[in-house]
């Protein structure tokens, strides 16, 4: 899952890079009324980060689990915030409930935060599939991986939350080695998971992030 921190040198990172700067400004002032301008988010994204778009997101799909791989740096999420406002996409992702609270609570629904109950008492599979049964809409995105470190195996945490929720899945590779957002076709689970993981697995292979040496396969 994508877990967002921050810290005193990401801090003075971020101010000093010019992309997040813009961001920055965005967020501030479009997210306080409900989005981020579609046009601005496209020119960051296409202009002046450079990343093309491969594949199509599958609009006609209302529910979906979307997973981004590789997840190797933090510069993951605002790339994966301008994909979303670039494409005005209701696509979310899920953190832990005290996030939601002021003073902060606002940016991260603002950005298509959910939160969650990750108390022992509530098992997070089970969560998520609440969500999806409740909402008319519902597409969350996570990072297969779990961590921002290399990894030899995806984990599968979001097989089981699309196989519960009934619900395809929708794969989008990071590939900051040729600046390339690619989405996959819809992958409806057939239950059978070394078949289906499989083809996840290959759809991400050779995909390089924002951190060479720590991208999966």
């Amino acid at each position: 899952m994508i877990i967002i921190r921050f810290n005193a040198v990401h801090e003075t990172t971020i101010l000093n890079h010019s992309v997040f700067r813009i961001l920055s400004i965005q967020i501030n002032y479009f997210y306080r009324m409900g989005k981020i301008s579609q046009s601005i988010s496209k020119f960051l994204l296409h202009k002046v980060w450079g990343f093309k778009v491969e594949g199509e997101y599958a609009f006609h799909l209302p529910k979906k689990v979307v997973i981004a791989a590789p997840h190797t740096s933090w510069w993951d999420f605002p790339l994966g915030v301008l994909i979303r406002s670039g494409l005005q996409a209701d696509i979310n992702y899920v953190g832990k409930a005290s996030l939601f609270k002021p003073p902060f609570g606002w940016f991260f629904k603002a950005t298509g935060g959910v939160p969650v109950d990750r108390s022992k008492k509530n098992k997070f599979v089970d969560a998520i599939a609440e969500i999806y049964k409740k909402r008319a809409r519902f597409n969350l995105c996570l990072a297969p991986e779990g961590t921002r470190k290399r990894v030899e195996k995806l984990k599968t945490g979001f097989y089981f939350i699309a196989l519960k929720a009934n619900v395809p899945i929708q794969m989008c590779a990071f590939d900051f080695e040729n600046k390339i957002v690619r989405w996959s076709e819809p992958l409806h689970p057939t239950g059978n998971i070394d078949k289906d993981m499989s083809i996840v697995e290959d759809f991400f292979r050779g995909v390089k992030g924002k951190v060479p040496e720590n991208s999966f396969i």
